[in-house]
């Protein structure tokens, strides 16, 4: 079974996203070994600078880095990152697993993500275009990854 790693910087405040994430993890359990981080999002001010973002996202940076494994297909969750089909993303689950034998994704802070955390990863990967709140990008990506891997079973899930 394979490994799926999900890297978050901050915490899901709002009870109706933990639910969908939670419910999401649980059905991820039948198809990996699905391990979530959530590391502690760096204090800003309230009209930060670019200086204070660029220090704040380098901070973070430091706890992904020391998270990051090892052996696994690294997906940083960028805007700029290419967008993936449901089926595009199913076979690179399905890459992942067989060359790798773990996935990482990796979500920054609503500042999104240090240049050396982005080059640190095989793969930049966009949800969409448009803009989501940071904290439903979560919710969002935990779908997508589920969906892959239904796919992948040519379960009914997906039609």
């Amino acid at each position: 079974m394979v490994n799926v790693k999900l890297i978050t910087v901050g915490n899901l405040k709002e009870s109706y996203l933990r639910e969908a994430a939670a419910e999401y993890v649980k059905r991820l359990g039948g198809f990996c070994k699905f391990e979530e981080i959530q590391l502690k999002e760096e204090r800003v001010s309230e009209d930060p600078s670019e200086n204070e973002i660029k220090n704040v996202l380098e901070k973070e940076a430091d706890k992904i880095l020391r998270e990051l494994p090892t052996r696994a297909l690294k997906i940083a969750m960028c805007v700029e990152g290419k967008q993936y089909s449901s089926e595009e993303l199913a076979r690179l689950l399905d890459k992942g697993a067989e060359e790798a034998g773990s996935i990482c994704f990796i979500i920054g802070s609503s500042y999104g993500l240090s240049e050396r955390v982005k080059s640190s990863c095989d793969i930049r990967m966009s949800v969409s275009k448009l803009t989501f709140p940071h904290q439903l990008m979560r919710v969002l990506l935990l779908e997508a990854v589920y969906r892959g891997f239904n796919i992948s079973k040519g379960t009914k899930y997906h039609k």
